[in-house]
């Protein structure tokens, strides 16, 4: 005979749960050093989710086959979907008007599209954006990692679940094949942990989240075998379970508090969860002491049913800001705050609502599974469109003027339509390289001589200037560049860099193994510390007394010897070698302080513009370098930009009204066409 199943009933504690989970994550968004392992809400989130879908399939009717898979389906779609589309829609087309594309953003849109389909964990995982990094701060969509895990989960709970309706011996192979599936992931995520450098991955990934959603459900088989769930079941004695509840409790606050970036989801993870079975174990069917009394007050449930129109918004609210006006004070953040539970709130009344539990929509279960696919389709469409017109319909100035942002070099075509670039690729090791060569042009080859550039990403965004040069005097460009490797970058004393010694290294050797005597080697790069990062400000006091330090002076004298050594043998051969003096580093990124809706953000405090006598004060320790290192090489020289970049006493942002940088040091396309009438004169 088949077990009776458990009647309907709604339980307060649980929304309460729930509500204490989404107020964590809230709160560690809002400002990290306030509940610093917050983060691990998510965890609850994911324990919640395995115990309630599992009654709530539990207490429907059994289907078999394909109508309860269908019936599971179109439940998830109507309780996920609308809000999910509802949210990611209006984010994308406040993305697109408000944050402009960045190194910060770059992933940004992708993993908006991607949260569409449950996927955006794995881009985040791929992509190598740490949840605590800066990065994923500026990302609106960072949190629906956790959705595309339970979505995945969702896939696949059905299939270990579905023996379980059948009642009888059955039950048993369910809860073994979810304890197996369970283990493996803990397993899992114990050896990613094992390994290092895996944090990243192990963070996102369902395989390592899937015992976290597993004993939610494993909770509920486990109750329902032992009858917890039967109305006529004696309470537990009071004398064991309230320091059982006291423990528990105590418990969850050490996790959300102790809980440390890169180790979630193991150990650090196990806390909430063991906590979370805990409390909803002694809870179940008996809430009636302090504990199920304050999780079941009317504030905590309240919260508790928005909690996923919370989840959802809180995010994007957030990063949107931090684009804009920023986060950091009381009226902005209590500002944020209370736009997240007005958001949520419509939200829960308006999309939530009417279509879960209302008479709306497809009247079978196929339909309805049919029509949530066909949503989410149109959504991630739509999504893209609002990306690609991003530059007819934003506010920022960025997106609007591309050409004069970004150096890409993408009006080229239309202005020289008669000749065009060449880009292949080089191989080398531990980088980017890029052949640039003419095609197709008027007017013959050019030059036959070849010019080198190495660097770090300073190299790489002379782009549009190298472009240009090809096009104007022919021969060929070969670009090398790597993120902080500089070559004779004047900045090792900061710290030692394996990977770009081994990437200078790789450099080199294939220089030297191609370039002949007439060919220029142009070295250009960040020699002198920033001012401001794309997402933080230095303090410019500090910055130079570091510049002066004698770990700083013993370094520059290092790597002089280092680059004389290096750069000796290509000298000798007749290779030209021109290093580019440093150019001016601003107080704040331009690209984030350049609109009327940011440019109070506190990033900008500092303003954008810098005196000529700090900047010279700035750079004469490594400028001094880099002519030890060309009067001690043949042909060698020192090409500087800043005469071009800063004409005056003050070093300004922009000139004519069109920017010559992008952020706080690099170069901007305009900066690019500024710059390149005096670089084709001094490597001639």
């Amino acid at each position: 005979m088949q077990e009776s199943r458990p009647r309907q009933q709604y339980v307060p504690h649980i929304d309460g749960l729930r509500a204490v989970a989404v107020l964590a994550v809230i709160l560690y968004h809002l400002k990290a050093s306030w509940l610093p392992g917050g983060f691990t809400g998510v965890d609850v989130f994911f324990v919640i989710s395995g115990f309630v879908v599992s009654a709530s399939v539990d207490r429907l009717p059994a289907l078999g086959g394909w109508q309860g898979l269908l019936r599971f389906y179109a439940r998830r779609i109507r309780r996920i979907v609308p809000a999910l589309v509802v949210c990611l829609l209006i984010t994308a087309l406040l993305s697109a008007l408000f944050i402009p594309e960045s190194w910060l953003s770059e992933t940004s849109d992708t993993t908006g599209r991607r949260a569409f389909f449950g996927l955006s964990n794995w881009v985040l995982a791929s992509t190598g954006n740490d949840y605590f990094s800066p990065r994923t701060e500026f990302n609106p969509y960072t949190h629906t990692w956790s959705l595309g895990v339970e979505e995945q989960f969702y896939l696949l709970f059905p299939l270990l679940f579905l023996a379980w309706s059948r009642g009888g011996r059955a039950r048993v192979w369910s809860l073994g094949l979810l304890a197996l599936a369970s283990v493996a992931s803990l397993a899992y995520a114990l050896r990613l942990v094992g390994q290092g450098g895996q944090e990243i991955q192990a963070f996102y990934v369902t395989t390592t989240r899937f015992w976290q959603l597993g004993a939610g459900v494993l909770l509920y088989q486990l109750m329902t075998l032992a009858g917890r769930f039967d109305a006529a079941a004696a309470p537990p004695r009071l004398s064991w379970r309230s320091p059982l509840l006291l423990i528990a409790l105590t418990v969850l606050g050490y996790g959300l508090w102790a809980a440390r970036p890169g180790h979630s989801p193991w150990p650090d993870g196990l806390w909430p969860v063991l906590s979370t079975l805990l409390l909803l174990g002694l809870l179940q069917g008996h809430p009636q002491g302090w504990t199920g009394r304050a999780l079941g007050s009317a504030p905590m449930v309240w919260v508790g049913k928005l909690s996923y129109s919370l989840y959802l918004w809180h995010w994007p609210v957030f990063v949107l800001f931090r684009w804009t006006v920023g986060l950091e004070t009381p009226l902005t953040g209590g500002t944020a705050v209370l736009l997240v539970f007005v958001l949520a709130w419509l939200s829960w009344r308006w999309v939530e609502q009417p279509l879960r539990h209302g008479a709306r929509g497809p009247r079978t279960n196929g339909r309805w599974v049919l029509l949530g696919v066909a949503v989410l389709v149109l959504g991630a469409g739509l999504q893209s469109v609002l990306v690609k017109q991003q530059r007819h319909i934003s506010f920022s100035t960025v997106s609007r003027h591309p050409l004069d942002w970004y150096p890409y070099a993408k009006g080229l075509k239309k202005e020289v339509p008669d000749c065009r670039v060449v880009e292949s690729s080089i191989p080398v090791a531990g980088g980017q390289a890029r052949l640039l060569q003419r095609g197709e042009c008027k007017g013959g080859s050019g030059a036959a001589s070849v010019l080198f550039v190495a660097g770090d990403s300073h190299a790489l965004v002379y782009n549009e200037l190298l472009r240009r040069k090809v096009v104007q005097d022919g021969g060929q460009v070969r670009l090398y560049g790597s993120g902080g490797c500089a070559l004779a970058g004047m900045q090792a004393w900061r710290g030692p860099n394996p990977a770009c010694e081994a990437y200078t290294r790789n450099v080199l050797e294939d220089i030297q193994a191609t370039a002949r005597a007439g060919d220029v080697l142009f070295l250009p790069g960040l020699r002198i510390p920033r001012l401001a990062e794309q997402y933080q400000l230095f303090d410019a006091a500090q910055v130079k007394a570091d510049l002066l330090s004698p770990a700083a002076v013993e370094g520059r004298a290092a790597e002089v010897s280092a680059a004389i050594e290096q750069l000796r043998p290509l000298a000798e051969r007749g290779v030209r070698i021109v290093l580019e003096a440093p150019k001016p580093v601003l107080p704040a990124p331009p690209y984030r302080c350049s609109d009327a809706f940011n440019r109070a953000n506190p990033i900008c405090v500092n303003g954008l513009r810098i005196t000529r006598a700090h900047v010279e004060a700035l750079r004469t320790p490594a400028l001094d370098s880099l002519l030890q290192i060309a009067a001690a090489l043949p042909g060698a020289s020192v090409w500087d930009p800043l005469p071009t970049l800063c004409p005056g006493t003050v070093c300004q942002p922009d000139a004519d009204g069109k920017p010559l940088y992008f952020d706080g040091d690099h170069l901007s396309g305009y900066g690019n066409r500024v710059l390149l009438p005096v670089f084709r004169e001094h490597v001639r």
